[in-house]
């Protein structure tokens, strides 16, 4: 240690410091959007503060992120409310109890995949569809919102509607709440300038302050209400088997928001302190998390975006600052549980707003339209699914979107032609570089996505066509597989109907860049056919040798035999 670095203890000291500050913080903005997101959920507003206290403390132990704060979050919330709707409709079963199921399946999923090892499951929602759907879940929470804001009651299927319903309601416009959500909406954005200060607190505090001095529900002015905080006991719901199934399609939906929101607040924050990310840890944490809440009759959580950037940005330096507010909300409901029901719901309204307003940026989609065009078409019907179906249906139809873009790209899989270049080692794109030329007597292929059961036939036949286009030119044939990782029945079925038909075609055929289980598995299965190929794990400049010392070999006994 130099004389001028500062002693241990005072480096400790300072990161305790921040995490106490970023934990006040936190603290202020976590309990009205525990409360207003059970708005939204369509459920009492202990069901987001049990989800607030199982996510924190959950998390805070299974976690690995600094930074991440899991509690329920406003998409969550949104497809909730959705789907218990949709579920409860003439339905004698509590929301409350479709709720807690929902999150049990939810959590159960995070477990399956966090076991399996699935950390990259996101990666199959598109970046474009993703964004739409985010947008336009925002954008749903967002009117929903103006009009507790105002006051007024709307109901409506979707996001134009509702807004066309809103706006023929302003003559009921309650003018003092609208005034009292846009102030506190005011503060929040001044505060938020100053990231140590708790501006979610001082908001509250004045709100209920308020609501005492001038006795706003005697004006007109709605509030929480009573609260009934009763701990239960841990049980699972009671549903009948079509509930659960339905519950359990519902929940893939639930995990994919969750999953997708949690994982990108993560990584962002990681990626910009240099820290470790650990996917599939976090997945595990999500799932007992979601677990507890779903057993204590919870909402389901995940790692909000506007909850972590602000822990964040307010210095937490470790997961203590979660702990610390654990320990101010727990004291905060403890002593304070009544003066919570007095908080304007206006004000309620102005802090999911604000919560929110990092989705509601429509410069996101400015790329789409200016430089990734060909995206434009996919980001835009993933938004209007959500803003004309609905959270729930919109949701769907964007991951079915997504899975079928997935699918469309690998099933239609590229064939390019390879040649040498300038001589070299190197062996790519005929296509892509004119410069690379072909190896006199062979032609060399290469598919440019893995093989699998909805392509391997498509890309057979794309190489078969291709051989005999060139059959009079051309001695043998040389397939890299580079980019197949590993082979299913269906892709080895078809590869065997190849292996024939350039036997019978008389053109020796060699694999190159043979993953170890694809090398493996080939040799097992075709190891002793008399059409099988030469199969290698060497790059293609090896592979080609190899098929030259082979073909002239050839040459040389077929004169001895005739």
């Amino acid at each position: 240690m130099t004389q001028n670095s500062p002693p241990l203890m005072a480096i400790r000291a300072q990161s305790v410091g921040a995490d106490v500050v970023a934990g006040l913080t936190l603290a202020g903005l976590l309990l009205p959007e525990a409360v207003a997101y059970s708005g939204i959920a369509g459920l009492p507003p202990q069901a987001g503060i049990i989800a607030l206290f199982t996510g924190l403390a959950c998390y805070g132990l299974l976690g690995r992120s600094r930074f991440a704060i899991v509690a329920a979050t406003s998409s969550s919330a949104a497809v909730l409310g959705a789907a218990t709707t949709a579920l409860a409709n003439g339905d004698p079963t509590p929301r409350i109890v479709l709720a807690s199921a929902l999150a049990l399946i939810t959590g159960l999923y995070f477990l399956i995949a966090g076991l399996a090892r699935l950390g990259s499951i996101t990666d199959f929602i598109s970046k474009p569809v993703l964004r739409g759907v985010t947008f336009g879940i925002a954008t749903f929470i967002a009117v929903h919102q103006i009009a507790l804001l105002a006051g007024v009651h709307v109901q409506a299927a979707n996001v134009p509607l509702f807004l066309w319903q809103l706006i023929q309601a302003l003559p009921h416009w309650h003018w003092l709440s609208v005034a009292i959500g846009l102030g506190a909406w005011l503060l929040l954005a001044i505060f938020k300038k100053r990231h140590r200060v708790p501006g979610g607190l001082i908001v509250i505090g004045l709100g209920i302050g308020a609501t005492q001095w001038l006795n706003l529900p005697s004006l007109g002015v709605d509030v929480v209400g009573a609260i009934d905080l009763h701990l239960p006991s841990p049980r699972v719901p009671v549903l009948s088997n079509d509930q659960w199934l339905r519950l359990a399609e519902l929940a893939f939906a639930m995990v994919m928001v969750l999953y997708s929101e949690s994982y990108g607040a993560i990584r962002s924050l990681a990626n910009l302190h240099g820290d470790r990310v650990t996917p599939n840890r976090d997945l595990l944490a999500l799932g007992v998390s979601n677990v507890v809440s779903a057993l204590l009759l919870g909402l389901p959580v995940g790692a909000g975006y506007s909850a972590t950037s602000t822990n964040e940005a307010a210095g937490a330096t470790s997961r203590w600052a979660g702990g610390v507010a654990w320990l101010v909300l727990l004291a905060i409901v403890a002593f304070a549980l009544p003066s919570i029901a007095l908080i304007p719901q206006p004000v309620l309204a102005a802090i999911v707003i604000h919560g929110i307003s990092h989705a509601l940026k429509p410069g996101v989609f400015k790329p789409y339209f200016f430089v990734w065009k060909r995206d434009r078409l996919v980001v835009l019907a993933s938004l209007s699914a959500v803003l004309i179906l609905g959270v729930l249906d919109g949701l769907l139809a964007g991951v079915a979107l997504s899975l079928i873009m997935l699918l469309r790209r690998i099933a239609q899989s590229r064939v390019v032609e390879l040649g040498q270049m300038s001589g070299g080692h190197d062996f790519i794109s005929i296509q892509d570089h004119p410069s690379a030329k072909p190896i006199t007597g062979l032609l060399i292929l290469r598919p440019e996505e893995p093989l699998f059961f909805a392509n391997a036939a498509h890309v057979l036949e794309d190489v078969q066509k291709r051989v005999a286009a060139k059959a009079d030119s051309i001695e043998a044939v040389v397939l890299s597989l580079e980019e197949t990782f590993d082979l299913d029945s269906s892709s080895v079925e078809a590869l065997q109907s190849f292996f024939h038909v350039m036997h019978v075609m008389g053109k020796p055929l060699a694999l190159s860049r043979l993953k170890h289980p694809v090398h493996q598995l080939l040799d097992h299965t075709f190891g002793t056919d008399v059409s099988s190929p030469l199969f290698s794990g060497l790059s293609v400049d090896e592979t080609v040798q190899q098929l030259q010392i082979r073909l002239q070999k050839t040459a040389t006994r077929e004169p001895r035999k005739a």
